[in-house]
Order: structure tokens, then sequence, then C-alpha cells
């Protein structure tokens, strides 16, 4: 199926791509389709159970509140993340749902949502089935789903081929490896961003492309100035203290630290991953880039070029964007962006990645350039684990981001300094993590059963806050 860029960077609320976009968007497609097929007048109440990695940390995901979403009529890009609170807060207080917001339905949730710990279903880590049931219990109609990373929902029937829809969709230069990728650059005689324009086309115009495209970059900008501005206690339990605010104020009240010490810089991109994952675990507005968890790294990285980067240009924002699409759909293609399935090297590792070669791309790089600073930004991220302590995207999460994004400049300019030949290729890392993640144990693949989730469980509140 082709990808195309709007498959992978999506706008949706926090905590979680795949715990808490995911089923909103399953929620929603199940009470669309009993809409479609004209049962909606008769349904009495619905019935929602989740499996694998959604059963043992949705919770702390939100994946409860995304399901009274998505039954209710709301979808990630659209939902107002400042009224979740008071929506889902009315179900739970009423004991009913009015189903697409408009029939009203029993849901009283120990009963409808299930959460089902140790028990998974066999496609994928992340499985979720709905059923719907009339006045006398019995069933209209069940469907089960899938949430495959990234905000990706495919319906049982579909499972195996990461798909939603049929998509015939004939792209005119496609590219399933970076060494196709390479070949193509080197036969069109143009940039990977200049490549996958040209495959967007087939979809769309190029305005519509590079409106969409900069309107997320003006999400991603927004969420930044939102996580400048929030103080408090991120939501959850483990009360942990936002930072970015006062990490603002710090580096704009001492601007002239910057001219003592050079590597201030790296505290500002600290700055803007931090700010777009306390957002994330607040349950703010986000792109998914390529997942929610590691949705600061690109709008970090983003940021250090057009604050820090002399030669900054709006067109460069469409073409790093365009890269790192480019480089996403690579290991969409090819391995996965699901932490339940790879660990978060499929998310952050990937984000560094996408990161790393669409740096480089706007810096000046070659095609081989830039296949090698995502390859070095992965390289360096193989075996990361997902373990979220608490099950809440919170610690290790935030802090992750702020690290790979730090780590993909340093991949970008390490790249640039060389002529692109390299010993590992992007294709050879990518099915490196695939392999990594099919050996890794199951605890370690966001279950909250292993790592720093089960090793930092009385920790003094004054050191989770520090």
């Amino acid at each position: 199926m082709p990808i195309s860029i709007f498959d992978l960077f999506k706008v949706g609320i926090g905590p979680s791509s795949s715990h808490t976009v995911g089923p909103m968007r399953a929620a929603f497609e199940f009470a669309s389709g009993l809409r479609d097929s004209g049962l909606l007048q008769s349904v009495a109440s619905v019935r929602a159970e989740l499996f694998g990695s959604l059963g043992a940390t949705g919770k702390g995901h939100g994946s409860d509140k995304a399901i009274l979403l998505g039954l209710s009529g709301e979808e990630p890009e659209r939902v107002n993340s400042d009224t979740v609170d008071s929506m889902t807060g009315a179900v739970r207080t009423e004991g009913r749902l009015a189903l697409l917001g408009s029939h009203w339905i029993t849901f009283v949730e120990k009963q409808h949502l299930i959460f089902h710990h140790h028990r998974t279903l066999p496609y994928h880590p992340n499985g979720m089935r709905f059923q719907a049931l009339d006045r006398d219990g019995n069933e209209l109609l069940a469907k089960g789903y899938y949430s495959v990373g990234g905000g990706f929902v495919v319906d049982e029937s579909a499972a195996g081929e990461d798909r939603i829809r049929e998509d015939e969709t004939q792209l005119p230069r496609p590219f399933d490896s970076a060494v196709e990728l390479l070949g193509l650059c080197a036969l069109y005689n143009c940039s990977i961003g200049q490549l996958m324009l040209e495959n967007e086309k087939a979809w769309r115009t190029e305005k519509e492309i590079r409106d969409r495209l900069w309107s997320l970059w003006e999400v991603m900008q927004s969420c930044v100035r939102r996580g400048c501005e929030r103080e408090g206690a991120l939501p959850g339990g483990l009360r942990v203290k936002r930072r970015a605010a006062s990490l603002f104020r710090e580096l704009s009240n001492k601007p002239e630290r910057g001219l003592r010490d050079p590597l201030t810089v790296l505290d500002w991109v600290d700055l803007y991953a931090l700010a777009v994952n306390e957002e994330n675990a607040a349950g703010g507005r986000v792109v998914t880039a390529p997942t929610n968890g590691a949705a600061g790294i690109i709008p970090a990285v983003l940021h250090y070029y057009a604050r820090f980067i002399p030669n900054y240009s709006d067109d460069g924002i469409i073409e790093f964007l365009l890269t790192a699409g480019a480089i996403g759909i690579l290991y969409k293609k090819n391995a996965s962006i699901s932490g339940a399935e790879v660990g978060c090297q499929g998310e952050v590792g990937s984000a560094c990645s996408m990161a790393s070669g669409a740096l480089a791309a706007v810096l000046g790089g070659t095609p081989e350039q830039v296949e090698n600073a995502a390859e070095i930004g992965m390289e360096h991220n193989l075996g990361l684990t997902c373990d979220p302590v608490g099950g809440l995207v919170q610690v290790p999460c935030i802090e992750r981001n702020a690290m790979a994004a730090v780590k993909a400049i340093n991949a970008a300019r390490m790249a640039l300094r060389g002529d692109g030949k390299h010993f590992v290729s992007l294709d050879r890392v990518i099915k490196t993590m695939r392999d990594t993640g099919r050996d890794m144990k199951t605890k370690y693949k966001e279950t909250a059963r292993g790592g720093l989730a089960v090793n930092v469980i009385e920790v003094p509140v004054n050191i989770i806050e520090c």
C-alpha cells in the first residue's frame, strides 16, 4: 500500500499515538460502522475490550478516555483537548454515552470497558474488540481492530497488511528501500524531498501539500509555545513536574550566557523537546512524528533549524518534513514504529533517524549524506526499550525525546563531514532494528513490566520532580 506523508504525520492528542489516537480512531470507526449499517438506533450498549499492551498500560496512556471519545463521535484531529476531561467525566458520572453524539446508550465503565492485562490477540500487541448489543442483550455487531503504531489502525480483515483502506494509487516514483530511494534521486537528479513531493502529487496538488505541511509546522510551534507557558505537575500520579516553562524563563532572561557557552544552543533544543512531550503527557495537541511518544524530536530539530541556522528558509521547513517523511515511510514499511511491537527504538529511534536525515538535507547534504545521517540516527538507538514508569508517557519518555533531538543534530553534522560513503547502510540498520524488536522480551515493549517500569517503583517524590 502506498503511504502518504500525511498518513505518517497527523494531528492528534496525547499521550500516545498507539494507545490514545489509535483506540479513538477504532472506536469512531466502529460507531460509524453501526450507523452505516443502519444499526445505530437499535444499540443499547457497547462493550470494548483492550488486549496486550493496550490492556497493560492503556489506563496510563489514556486509552479509556480515547474509547469514550471515539464512541461519542470525536476524532483525534478535531477533538478539543481542553474539553476532554469534561466530556469523559460526564459519561462516567451519568453512566451513559451519546453514540456518535446523537444516540444515547448505557455505558458503565466497569462493565463496558475491559482491560485484559495478560491476554493478547493474534496479530499485534495492541488489540481491541468492540461489541454492540440491543436491549435484549443480543449481539448486533462485533469487530476487532489493531493499533499498529503512529495512530495507524487496521481492522481484523486487514491484519497483517497494515492498512485501513484500499488504496490503488499509483505513485510516479515508488520506493520500498533506501537503495531504491537513492537510485531514483540519482536517476531524476533530485533531492529526497523533491522526489517525495512528486509522489505526494498523486493524491493532491503541490499547493495543498505545502499548505498542509505548513499547517503541521504551525501545530508543532503552537505545541512548543504552550509547553513553555504551562507549569505544575503532569497528570497520572507520579507528580512529575513540568520543566519547560522554568527552563524557558532561565534561557530568555540570560541570553548572554550563549556568548560564553556555545553549547547553550543544546539547552534550547532540550527545551523544545521537553515542551512538546510535556504537552503530550498532559493530553495536549501534538503532531505524531511519527508517534506521540516521540513527538518532540522532529519539532525540536526543526526549531533548531529555524532559530539557529543562518540560511533558514520557509522552503527548508517543507523540504525537512518531506525528507523526514520519506525516511519514516521506510521504517513503517520495513520494520515498525510501534513501541509495543519493537520497543522504543521504533518510536524514538525512528524519529531520531528521520530528524537526522532531514536536517542533513536542509543543511545542504546530498541524498547519500542524508541516508548516512538517517542511519547514524538509528544505529545508536538500537535496542532501546519501551519501559514507561507507571505506564505513563512521562519517565523516561520526555527526557528521551530531548536526548534524541540532540543526537539527531550530531548525526547530521557527522554525516555532512563525510562524502556519504559508510559501512552500515540505512536498509541494514532498519532490518537490524526490526530483528532486535522481534528478539526483545515482551516485558520491555510498552507493557510496564520490565526495565525502569519495575525498578523505579517507590522513588522519593523529590527525585521524581527534580
